[in-house]
Order: structure tokens, then C-alpha cells, then sequence
């Protein structure tokens, strides 16, 4: 498994003896309790404040097609309209899982989620990611083609990284431009990334605290950046389009052997290749 799990309660929570062989199971909507609906209220009220100011222009409106507000949606209904939009479909999954399932879900268009909720004392920090940052965080953009068209390329580079020893560089990617990437937009600095978006402390630091050091997407230096996981991110790369992420894709498969031998670059460090955001490349 990624990461190291912690001893969870029986039932929804950590339930991988339930998991079929691909690491899915049933979401079991009707099992969630009225608390349960009403932590995602709250966390979704509190998140849903800041997105005019600090969240990118698509992830709002893949929001408002979702029509999540009212409390934990329920997988099918959501797949229903993802289908429609760009073909994706949510699967549950009973927390991190490996990986190699991972990879294949992604190349399938298959989106895990997991489908346990957070406690009410766990609002502001947890330790491994909930229903609320994967179907909050990310199933909003999946509704966008440009996207959702990089989720299943960066997936179908799974295997091709395993094989070369390059699962590290391929993970950075993912950690900085789909769970903390940045556009640049309406004269500006918005957030899309999954991890900032369902943190609202990191929403406000990754757009607007003057210690974030915000850079020009380049992939060679993604691929190179380290990061941290249990604090907020010292450094955010920013896009200006995300048919630019999307076409950096292309390029990714023959800079991964090259990222794999390259010294990694420490989280906060700078090189003397970085870009400021918004810095003109003319």
C-alpha cells in the first residue's frame, strides 16, 4: 500500500478485506449516517466560500454540474454525469491502494474515490485522504476534456514507469500539478489541485502568501521536485491552460529515465533554471 495505514474503525473506514481483486467495492451510499452527510456539509460550505476568490474557473463550474452541496454524493448518479461529460466514472475504493491499480483505474478512466468520510475533529488535518478531498478535490475537473484527457495519459504511464525504475519522478507530477497545480487566470493566480481545494488553509496560502514561491510549469523541473505531505507546499507550479498540461504529457515518457538519474531538487529549494509564474518567455 502507499504510505502506511493507520488502525481504522470497522465499516466504511479502511474496509479492504471487503475490496475486490482491483481494489474497488461497493460505495454503500445508504450506509452514511446523518453526521456523516453533515461533515461534508460543513467542510463543502467552508471550501465553497473561498472559490470565487481562489479556485480556477473550471473547477467552479465542474462544481456546479456536480451539485454537491446537499451532503456525500452518491457514486452513481455522479458517474452518470461524468459518462456524459468526458467518460469517467468513479469507483470506490476502501483508501490508498496500490500502485499498480491505481494506474490501471486511471487508464481505464476509472476515478477512485474513497468512501469513507473524515470525524468532525478531523475538519482541518487527516492524515490519509477522504471522500471529501478525492470526490470534492478532484471529480470536479474531470468534467473538463483537457483534464480528464491527462488523468488517463498520466495513468497510462504507470506501467512504462514502473518498468524503468521511474515511479518517483511520475509521482511528483501528480503530487504538483494535479493535487497542488496552479493556473494562471482573470489576471491571476488560481487554484485546481485536488490537495489545495479540499484544504482550506492551503486554498489561501497556495494563491496569495507571499512565502510561496510560484513557478512556470516546466516538467523537467517537476519531475525533479520533491515535496512535502504533511505540511503546506513551499513551492506551486503554475499552468497557463490545461491543454499546456496536457501536451506536456507527450513529453513525459522520455524525460522519466532522465528525472530518475537527475539529483532531486529538496521541497522549497531553488534551481537556476526556475521561472517566476507569469514571468514572459519571449
Amino acid at each position: 500500500m502507499e504510505g502506511k495505514l493507520r488502525d481504522l474503525p470497522k465499516g466504511l473506514r479502511g474496509d479492504y478485506a471487503a475490496a475486490r481483486a482491483d481494489f474497488t467495492l461497493p460505495q454503500r451510499w445508504a450506509d452514511y449516517t446523518d453526521a456523516d452527510h453533515g461533515t461534508w456539509r460543513t467542510l463543502y460550505r467552508r471550501q465553497a466560500a473561498l472559490l470565487p476568490q481562489h479556485a480556477a474557473a473550471a473547477f467552479r463550474e465542474g462544481l456546479r454540474q456536480l451539485d454537491f452541496a446537499g451532503g456525500i454524493p452518491d457514486f452513481a448518479l455522479t458517474s452518470s454525469r461524468l459518462r456524459t461529460a468526458t467518460g469517467w466514472t468513479l469507483v470506490a475504493v476502501p483508501g490508498l491502494i496500490p500502485d499498480g491499480a491505481f494506474f490501471g483505474h486511471l487508464a481505464e478512466r476509472h476515478f477512485p474515490v474513497t468512501r469513507w468520510i473524515r470525524r468532525p475533529e478531523e475538519l482541518d488535518y487527516i492524515v490519509e485522504p477522504d471522500i471529501f478531498h478525492d470526490a470534492f478535490g478532484h471529480v470536479p475537473l474531470l468534467t473538463q476534456p483537457d483534464f480528464a484527457d491527462v488523468l488517463e495519459a498520466y495513468g497510462r504511464l504507470g506501467e512504462q514507469a514502473a518498468r524503468i525504475g521511474a515511479l518517483k519522478p511520475l509521482a511528483r507530477f501528480y503530487w504538483h500539478m494535479v493535487e497542488f497545480g496552479l493556473i494562471r487566470e482573470a489576471g491571476g493566480i488560481r487554484a485546481y489541485g485536488a490537495g489545495i481545494l479540499s484544504s482550506s488553509a492551503e486554498t489561501v496560502h497556495a494563491t496569495t502568501s507571499r512565502r510561496a514561491r510560484r513557478l512556470r510549469f516546466d516538467p523537467r523541473r517537476v519531475l525533479r521536485s520533491d515535496y512535502l505531505i504533511d505540511e503546506m507546499q513551499p513551492t506551486y507550479f503554475v499552468i497557463e491552460s490545461y491543454a499546456e498540461l496536457f501536451g506536456a504529457m507527450r513529453d513525459l515518457p522520455s524525460l522519466l529515465a532522465e528525472a530518475r538519474d537527475a539529483e532531486p531538487i529538496p521541497p522549497g529549494a531553488g534551481d537556476p533554471m526556475d521561472v517566476p509564474a507569469g514571468t514572459s518567455m519571449a
